[in-house]
């Protein structure tokens, strides 16, 4: 069995994380299960004060990942951007947009992160 894969915590320190067997629970589904979303790039854990746990703003209301969070990744992921750089990009300021992408991925206009997303790789 592989590790468990995470990055770097580069979220503001005020930003809520959600541990491993947490999803799961909000998931129904084994950590084990978490283990492999993660492998999968669906979603990006942090290490946070010895614990990986998942950004809760990867989460919907339902503590479930976002629709559009595991294209986002995976069109990233191709263009070059290692987990780090992702979660940072996720988070940062863009006054181009009603606030980070993070944000806006649990709107309307989530579709136009994916497509910033594909415009940064190439």
């Amino acid at each position: 069995m592989s590790a468990i894969p995470y990055c770097d915590d580069v979220i503001p320190a005020d930003e809520q994380v959600v541990p491993l067997p947490d999803v799961a629970a909000s998931l129904g589904v084994a950590v084990t299960r978490v283990h492999q979303m993660l492998r999968e790039n669906k979603l990006i854990a942090v290490r946070r004060d010895r614990v990986v746990a998942v950004p809760a703003a990867f989460l919907d209301e339902h503590g479930h990942p976002l629709k559009h969070l595991a294209g986002t990744v995976s069109v990233l992921l191709d263009g070059g951007f290692d987990h780090t750089a992702i979660v940072r990009w996720l988070f940062e300021d863009d006054a181009s947009l009603p606030g980070r992408p993070v944000d806006v991925l649990h709107g309307d206009h989530a579709r136009e992160i994916v497509r910033r997303a594909q415009a940064m790789g190439f």
